[in-house]
C-alpha cells in the first residue's frame, strides 16, 4: 500500500479527504447558542453549508432554495446549518431580509478556520451586484457532508459565487446513497 493510502493526515495539499477526520466546528447562531459538530447527531449526516455572505445575490437565492428544501433533507436524516463569515448583525440581516425560517444560521466563521476546512478567501472589492457592501474578507462558497463518526463523506468547493451544486439533485443523491450504500469516493 502506498504512503498516500497509509496516511492518517486529514488533509492533503490543503484540501480534507473524504473517509477521514473533519477539523473541529463550533459557530455562535442566531438563537444566542452555538452550533458544534461534534454535538450533531443526525440518523445519516451532517450538511455543512458555508456561504458567502449578505452581500451576496448569488447566496441570497441559494440558502432560500436550501430553506425551502430543509424538510426533504431532515426526512432523510440529514441535519443542515448554513453559516458564513457574516458578523451576527449581518447574519441577522440575512436571516430576516432572506425570509430563512427552518435552516440554522451560524456567522462569525473566523477565517483561519474557513481556510482549515479548505474555503477559498475573498477581499472585498466594494459593493457587490446588489449594492451591498462586501466584508473586508470573507470566504467562498463550499458545502460538506459529514458522517455521524465525523469523517468526509462529500465536498464541493468554489472559488467564486456561481455554479454550486443544486439541493434538489443533492436530495436526489442522498436517495442514491442510502439505496445502495454507496462509498465515499476520492479518498487516494
Amino acid at each position: 500500500m502506498n504512503a498516500l493510502v497509509q496516511s492518517s493526515n486529514r488533509t492533503e495539499g490543503g484540501r480534507l479527504i473524504p473517509r477521514r477526520a473533519v477539523p473541529g466546528l463550533t459557530v455562535p447562531t442566531l438563537d444566542g447558542g452555538f452550533w458544534d459538530l461534534n454535538q450533531q447527531n443526525p440518523t445519516r449526516f451532517t450538511m455543512i453549508v458555508f456561504y458567502r455572505g449578505y452581500h451576496c445575490p448569488v447566496c441570497h437565492t441559494y440558502i432560500r432554495e436550501l430553506d425551502r428544501l430543509h424538510g426533504e433533507f431532515n426526512t432523510r436524516g440529514i441535519g443542515v446549518i448554513a453559516l458564513s463569515s457574516d458578523t451576527e448583525e449581518r447574519a441577522r440581516i440575512t436571516q430576516e431580509k432572506w425570509g430563512i425560517e427552518h435552516v440554522t444560521i451560524g456567522h462569525s466563521l473566523d477565517i483561519p478556520k474557513a481556510r482549515e476546512w479548505g474555503l477559498y478567501i475573498s477581499a472585498s472589492r466594494g459593493k457587490s451586484s446588489s449594492g451591498i457592501e462586501e466584508p473586508e474578507i470573507f470566504s467562498e462558497p463550499g458545502i460538506f457532508v459529514v458522517r455521524s463518526d465525523r469523517t468526509l463523506y462529500w465536498a464541493s468547493t468554489s472559488t467564486m459565487p456561481f455554479a454550486r451544486p443544486h439541493f434538489s439533485e443533492l436530495i436526489q443523491a442522498f436517495d442514491f446513497v442510502e439505496k445502495l450504500n454507496y462509498p465515499a469516493r476520492g479518498e487516494l
